[in-house]
């Protein structure tokens, strides 16, 4: 059963009436002045919290010099990527010697049509099983760590995040981890398949994958430096019905009244009136002594 939100009274179906038949008040308008004014104030609040995430982004991009070398640092890997990162060579009889180049669009090209069944089979092998386990194991680390460098690039835009410098951080060490793996692994895979194919399979790790791990180490270092200076957000102040924000979510974490905290906005957009009127007259003030000295 419905009460008045006034006086107490419980409303029964017969109290059809718009008013309340206790106190006489409105229950359709009662305290929606105070609604209005809550929700005024929750707009402000939510569009402050915004403004500071902005804030923060374009710190991220543009807070300081370091952050705009970390762009273009975070763009080096995924470009070394497109160099030879290793390759392959093989001959045979009536086979003329080729050596196949493979940088990342021939690593996809490579994993979209791989025969994942013979592969099992070949893991599986006595003689050549931990060859091919090295071939799986490079793989799945380069492509990991190629997955890493893009999510690092896109977290960018939370850089200046409170957890935004261990999470950069940790991001680049994997992938370095990775792609170092990647290396290794690839490494046992042709010293395995060429000693068992000696005259036939031949390979060797291209200069793109030491470039690609140079650029993640670059990119990790300038992400420990940001880390070790910080990075200046410039917030831009923001105010929820006259008061600063943070003044604001102070009052309200403390659970202050509602009326005690619309009465200190009042009290600020009081003087923030007297304030800009006071500067409005000096204003004035300034442009007719301007022209007083022109005449």
């Amino acid at each position: 059963m419905a009460t008045c939100p006034k006086c107490g009274r419980k409303l029964t179906l017969l109290d059809w009436r718009p008013n309340c038949p206790g106190c006489g008040v409105n229950l359709m308008y009662y305290g929606m002045e105070e609604r209005l004014l809550k929700e005024a104030d929750t707009a402000e609040a939510e569009h402050a919290r915004l403004q500071k995430r902005i804030d923060r982004l374009k710190a991220s991009f543009i807070g300081s010099k370091l952050t705009v070398i970390r762009i273009v640092l975070s763009i080096l890997p995924i470009a070394a990527l497109m160099l030879p990162l290793c390759s392959v060579t093989y001959s045979g009889p009536f086979i003329e010697e080729t050596t196949k180049a493979i940088n990342a669009i021939g690593l996809y090209n490579l994993v979209s049509s791989l025969d994942f069944d013979a592969l099992f089979t070949m893991i599986g092998s006595n003689i050549l099983g931990s060859s091919f386990i090295g071939y799986f194991g490079a793989v799945v680390c380069i492509l990991l760590s190629a997955v890493l460098v893009i999510v690092s690039l896109i977290m960018l835009m939370l850089a200046c995040s409170p957890k935004g410098n261990p999470r950069n951080i940790t991001l680049n060490s994997i992938a370095i981890v990775l792609s170092v793996a990647a290396v290794v692994f690839y490494s046992k895979f042709i010293s395995g398949i060429s000693a068992v194919f000696p005259e036939f399979i031949k390979g060797s790790i291209g200069y793109g994958a030491y470039v690609y791990i140079g650029t993640l180490a670059l990119l990790l270092g300038i992400n420990c430096i940001i880390a070790v200076k910080g990075v200046n957000v410039k917030y831009k102040q923001c105010f929820v019905g006259g008061l600063p924000y943070e003044e604001y979510m102070d009052l309200v974490e403390k659970k202050t009244d509602i009326e005690e905290i619309h009465a200190k906005m009042a009290v600020a957009l009081e003087a923030k009136a007297a304030e800009e009127d006071k500067k409005k007259a000096e204003k004035e003030k300034a442009e007719k002594e301007k022209e007083k000295a022109t005449k």
